[in-house]
């Protein structure tokens, strides 16, 4: 069985859009997550022995928990196949290239990129430049 979505990564790049979500975000890693903190998070990766929460600030903020890094959350629109091969390296590679660092989200349909906030104009523009 394949996943829906593009897997050729010329088609990608050629149609490649970028969105950004509204707010700002930020990372936090919690040893058992209320459930308060999960209703609030706009993704989720569970390790060993803690669970790293990607949150807008004001929920991290009302929770208590530090604020280290605000990130723009961005979407790539293409949808790409979860066995597409390469877009992860491209996109990062054009924005290690411009300075820009990221942390990478992959959801079934789109994958998805927080850079500092600051940056992001940058990022979109990086990204998007043909």
């Amino acid at each position: 069985m394949t996943s829906p979505g593009e897997t050729d990564l010329d088609k990608m790049l050629a149609t490649l859009r970028v969105e950004r979500r509204p707010g700002v975000f930020t990372y936090a890693a919690v040893r058992a997550p209320a459930p308060e903190l999960l209703a609030a998070a706009h993704g989720v990766v569970t390790e060993d022995d803690l669970t790293t929460l990607v949150l807008p600030v004001e929920a991290a903020e009302r929770a208590g928990l530090p604020v280290e890094l605000e990130m723009a959350w961005l979407s790539l629109t293409v949808q790409s196949s979860l066995e597409a091969v390469g877009l992860t390296a491209a996109f990062s590679a054009k924005l290690g290239k411009a300075g820009i660092p990221c942390n990478v989200l992959a959801g079934f349909h789109h994958d998805h990129i927080l850079v500092p906030v600051d940056r992001a104009q940058h990022a979109i523009d990086v990204l998007t430049v043909r």
